[in-house]
């Protein structure tokens, strides 16, 4: 979604060669020409085949090929296209721009023509895709069947003189995983049944796909459900092919998909206290594989357990740090050894997951070089960032991410519900501290999480592409290409909704059970006036999609279903079963049980229903096997049982006051810091925090935001914050809060992954601290908030009388 290059269609038609008046606007095809494509005779095989790609999106936009031409000059007029180190270009302008740079390229017009050229191979494929996008071509036009919508004429307008553009992150992907119950039995059953497995027709897909988001890099899917990346013929062949990075997750060292490739029968314990020699041989095969097959990869360093799990063999944490460290030492020198060259010239990375972190943040040594790849918590919040000293390194640093999680407290598998802010937030976050190197995001099985995708990539590759108050507009420009302009704005719309209240509390965590060890659902916390409140959102935006469906293209029909229909449905019906069967629960009328009964049941038959139409009608069959209703089989996934009544006390709420954070009345920040609204970030889809993101402490002088509210009943009073569960490195966030002229109030708000507190703040999104106030007297009063760093987002606030006690949701109004 660019916005320096503009389409504009017409239904008159011109001679194509002829451009218009406006010396911006540049004719790529009209009814009955298309402008030739000109290109180097030595061009690189992948930039022929990202050309031909670009003439068939012509093609199906306008029904005209573009001719691909060979050529030696700058001559007659057309598009020239291609890699600075061509003959093509040899003394042009755009060599001394763009010449040994890294995946940088120019998009210009000159004179009568249109130069596209490249720093490099991938690069040069990213302009050109860079171009189909701006003509309307979505990146998902065959992973999501965004069809493209024929058009009588085809003219990019330029707003400018040239285009140069090169990405804020060096390497930049997506980890498939949790791959069970979608990606493999498609690839297994449907797509590449010749294979059995995710072989190498399906990362063929997969990498072009790569390649239009402009990212590089692969961490192939590794689960026992699937063989080893390398063990598959071709899949490494087709990653050269299409010049896709190959790296490795967290517990994967050495390229090695232990779940797969570790035959315990064969080489013993994947020990290296007691197995050294074994480890160490099955470490160097993979590099003697990988010695002269010119794959570009990233090495994935350090040692856990065989799958998620820790090292094996060390008594204590000292001989865990000990033993690591040794580890990387021979790890490098079997680099080293290998590939001839210094380790600097050798890219490596070593992820700090889980219990690693631990080791790290105990002492653990890592050499300078080594990029250091921080993870989020599983739920969105980044667990670390490199301080000061980290940034020095030469390695740098980057963000291992997830739009998907198996695991405690509980998955979130099936539909794909991150909040854009809140990846808008951590990642710029992240970026502004330095994780510049290696951004990867662990994407499941990619569908449905296509739009969280190309968000993070998005950004990957610029990020200054949006701005804290630009993800409305860029949910709707994304929502203009992929469906219609026409309902753009509509569509956004629902979305901003959808994301938001799956941020009080994802589909997926509707049963309030949990898993590891899988607990059974239960009732909601949620009040009776929640619910119905909830009932009715959903089913608002139920409606609206019904409603914008009529709008939609025929050539869009079966993208809507993919990336609206279903997850907008499928979220409401899951919430419709448990807020329905909770109602049954709340009432002793036997007619009105019996009612919300059929509800619940009703919603868990439409889940079925929608879920059997994406796997055997949508797209003519093409995605059978792709959709799975039940990932794990936890229980949130079953038909609900007949419940037992449980009658609950209603609170009176005639006395709670709702206070959104970014209401302030006053701010004070402190020297360049100052408080700043994130467009689509909390409950309150506008969360409030310092800018700018780089880690900075406030020691003596505190920032601050302060609110007013006033009181009709006097009595004791009970004042809650809500903040988003972000982390700080030392576990060190701390929030005072004051009112009117009393102390202040100051409270720690980090809990540690694992923690009761931490699985209760990630499910709901929401780290909450309160205070009492003894007694309020009938009037106005002020609630002062301060921090003491960067890092801390306030979302909302509540004030309510002690006797009610708090609520699941504080509501907008």
């Amino acid at each position: 979604m660019k916005k320096i290059l503009l389409l504009i269609f017409s239904i008159s038609s011109i001679n194509v060669f002829c451009q218009s008046k406006n010396t911006s606007d540049f004719v790529i095809a009209d009814s009955n020409h298309a402008v030739n494509i000109f290109i180097d005779k030595n061009t690189d095989p992948l930039i022929i085949w990202a050309v031909n790609e670009l003439a068939d999106d012509v093609k199906e936009l306008t029904g005209k090929r573009p001719e691909i031409i060979q050529t030696t000059a700058f001559s007659k007029s057309g598009i020239y296209i291609g890699e600075v180190s061509n003959a093509l270009f040899k003394a042009r302008k755009e060599q001394k721009e763009l010449l040994n740079q890294w995946e940088k390229f120019s998009i210009k017009k000159e004179k009568e023509s249109l130069i596209i050229a490249g720093s490099d191979v991938r690069g040069t494929v990213y302009a050109i895709f860079e171009m189909s996008d701006r003509l309307g071509i979505s990146p998902w036009k065959w992973w999501a069947d965004v069809h493209p919508i024929k058009q009588e004429k085809l003219v990019l307008k330029l707003s400018e003189q040239q285009i140069i553009s090169s990405p804020s992150v060096q390497y930049r992907g997506i980890f498939l995983n949790d791959e069970d119950w979608a990606l493999q039995p498609w690839a297994a059953k449907t797509f590449e049944p010749e294979t059995g497995d995710i072989g190498p027709k399906t990362y063929e897909k997969i990498f072009q796909l790569l390649l239009r988001l402009k990212a590089n890099t692969i961490w192939p899917a590794m689960h026992p459900s699937t063989k080893g990346f390398f063990t598959i013929a071709g899949n490494k062949e087709m990653a050269q092919k299409y010049h896709i990075v190959i790296g490795s997750s967290h517990a994967e060292p050495m390229l090695r998909n232990n779940v797969d490739e570790w035959k315990p029968k064969i080489y013993g314990d994947y020990n290296y206290f007691t197995n050294k020699t074994q480890v160490d041989k099955y470490w160097q095969d993979r590099l003697d594989e990988l010695k002269f097959a010119q794959n570009e990869t990233i090495m994935t360093l350090g040692m856990r357990g065989v799958h998620d799990s820790k090292m094996e063999g060390a008594k204590d944490l000292n001989e865990s740090i000990s033993m690591v460290e040794k580890i990387i030492v021979n790890q490098r020198e079997m680099l080293a050894n290998t590939f001839k060259k210094p380790l600097a010239e050798i890219p490596q990375a070593f992820v700090p997951y889980k219990e690693v972190l631990e080791l790290y943040d105990n002492g653990l040594k890592v050499p300078s070089d080594i990029t250091l790849i921080w993870p989020d918590d599983n739920y969105g919040y980044i667990r670390r960032l490199s301080n000061e000293e980290e940034q020095k390194r030469v390695g740098g640093s980057g963000v291992y991410y997830h739009i998907s999680y198996w695991g405690r407290p509980h998955d979130y598998l099936w539909l794909s519900t991150m909040q854009p802010g809140l990846i808008w937030y951590e990642m710029n976050k992240a970026y502004q501290n330095g994780a510049k190197k290696m951004w990867i995001v662990n994407v499941g099985d990619i569908k449905p999480a296509e739009f969280d995708t190309e968000l993070f990539l998005d950004m990957a590759w610029n990020i200054n592409s949006i701005k804290s108050d630009g993800l409305n507009q860029y949910l709707r420009e994304w929502a203009s290409r992929e469906f219609s302009p026409k309902i753009s704005t509509e569509v956004g719309t629902v979305f901003e909704e959808y994301y938001r209240l799956a941020f009080l509390r994802k589909p997926e965590y509707m049963g309030w059970s949990q898993t590891e060890p899988t607990t059974q659902v239960k009732l909601s916390d949620f009040s009776e006036k929640e619910i119905w409140n909830r009932i009715k959102a959903y089913n608002s935006l139920v409606e609206k999609i019904d409603s914008l469906s009529a709008f939609i293209p025929q050539e869009r029909k079966d993208a809507w279903f993919q990336l609206a229909v279903y997850p907008v449905k499928g979220a409401a019906y899951m919430n419709g079963k448990f807020l329905y069967w909770n109602l049954a629960a709340m009432t002793s009328d036997e007619k009105e049980k019996a009612k919300y009964e059929l509800l619940a049941s009703e919603s868990f038959h439409k889940i079925e229903a929608l879920t059997d139409f994406y796997n055997t009608k949508l797209s003519g069959g093409k995605w059978n096997k792709m959709m799975s209703m039940h990932p794990r089989n936890l229980p949130v996934f079953d038909s609900v049982k007949e419940p037992e009544t449980v009658l609950k006390e209603q609170k009176q709420t005639a006395n709670r006051i709702a206070i959104q954070a970014k209401d302030f009345t006053y701010q004070k920040g402190f020297k360049n810091y100052s408080w700043k609204t994130i467009n689509g970030l909390g409950y309150s889809n506008n969360a409030v925090t310092l800018f700018p993101l780089k880690q900075q402490y406030f020691k003596t002088e505190k920032p601050f935001v302060t609110y007013e509210f006033e009181i009709k009943t006097s009595g004791e009073y009970e004042v809650e914050l809500r903040i988003l569960p972000t982390h700080s490195n030392n576990f060190d966030h701390e929030v005072g809060i004051q009112i009117d002229q009393n102390s202040a109030q100051f409270l720690k708000t980090n809990t540690k992954d694992r923690e009761k507190t931490w699985k209760e703040n990630v499910l709901r999104n929401s780290a909450i601290v309160r205070i009492p106030v003894l007694h309020l007297e009938i009037g106005k009063h002020k609630i002062k908030i301060e921090v003491n760093q960067t890092g801390i987002v306030l979302d909302q606030l509540a004030v309510y009388p002690s006797s009610e006690g708090s609520s699941y949701e504080i509501p907008l109004k």
